[in-house]
Order: structure tokens, then C-alpha cells, then sequence
């Protein structure tokens, strides 16, 4: 984990564990009238000595800004990638994403 100014990011082994893992801190932290947002993408991370970066985390932190207080989003690839599996996912459409190439298509994930 490493934090990035006012936020931070985690990597974990899939993104199943990723969502499930975002929903628990925020149903804990709703209990001290704290609200935060969270954007998911998954895919190759450059590491940086200590640091991780690259197009992914660049990727999911623009996904997380798209968000609003309290809302999970993830990309098109972590919605294929939890196909079959129990989360409810809501489409928000495409979004142009700074820096990014292309339009990436986000969901919402339904508690």
C-alpha cells in the first residue's frame, strides 16, 4: 500500500478481493461519519524500487475521481474479470480519462 497525498493505493492478488476489501473500509469508516470513494482497474504495475506506478495505478486513481463520496467504480476489465461472480455492477458509461488513451467505460458497484 502507499498513499498518494490524500488518497492511497493498495495492490491486491484479483479483483474480487480488491472490492470486497474496499467495501469493508467503507462500512467501517461510515461509522465515524467518514465517506470516501474508490476506484478499481487491474493490470501490469510498474515497480519503482519502493514505489508502484505506471498506467494501471494512473488508470484507477482517474476511476476514483469519477467517483462520488461513498461509490466503488471499477473499469471495463475488472467488471469482465468479476463475471460469475456475486457483485452487482452498474453501468456509468464511458469516460475520457486524463493522460489515458482511448474512452474507458466504468461501473458502479452495488452493495
Amino acid at each position: 500500500m502507499a498513499t498518494t497525498g490524500d488518497g492511497f493505493f493498495a495492490v491486491f492478488d484479483g479483483p474480487a478481493q480488491a472490492v470486497r476489501c474496499v467495501s469493508a473500509i467503507m462500512e467501517m469508516v461510515s461509522s465515524l461519519d467518514l465517506q470516501l470513494r474508490a476506484g478499481i482497474h487491474t493490470g501490469e504495475v510498474e515497480v519503482r524500487g519502493e514505489d508502484l506506478g505506471g498506467l494501471t495505478v494512473h488508470i484507477g486513481a482517474w476511476i476514483a475521481s469519477l467517483a462520488d463520496a461513498g461509490e466503488v467504480l471499477v473499469s471495463s476489465t475488472v467488471k469482465d474479470l468479476l463475471a460469475g461472480s456475486s457483485f452487482r455492477l452498474e453501468d456509468q458509461g464511458d469516460h475520457e480519462l486524463k493522460g489515458v488513451p482511448n474512452r474507458w467505460h466504468v461501473y458502479r458497484v452495488v452493495v
